[in-house]
């Protein structure tokens, strides 16, 4: 069994509150949970309104699988967040 984490780091130039990050945050996180059955959180930054930290982990008994499925995530976030990704990092376990 193989658990791949993706971590994001996310900025939001143009975001004014905490409200209008959450709007973007909670359309991705909806998005990717409905279309991949992962499991997705903010995990840092929650009282900036310009900066949010996603995790992103999948779990499969095939590396190559995670590793697919992250990377399309990865794809997909710089396509449609809604920010501008600054960092990114995949951990395997």
């Amino acid at each position: 069994m193989v658990v791949g984490v993706l971590s994001l780091e996310v900025l939001f130039p143009y975001s004014r509150s905490l409200k209008e990050k959450r709007r973007h945050l909670k359309s991705f996180k909806d998005r990717i949970r409905s279309r991949h059955n992962v499991s997705v959180a903010e995990v840092d930054f929650q009282d900036k309104w310009q900066r949010a930290r996603l995790a992103i982990a999948a779990v499969n008994s095939r590396p190559h699988d995670v590793e697919d499925l992250l990377n399309r995530i990865l794809n997909e976030a710089e396509e449609s967040l809604g920010g501008t990704i600054a960092d990114h990092r995949i951990d395997y376990f």
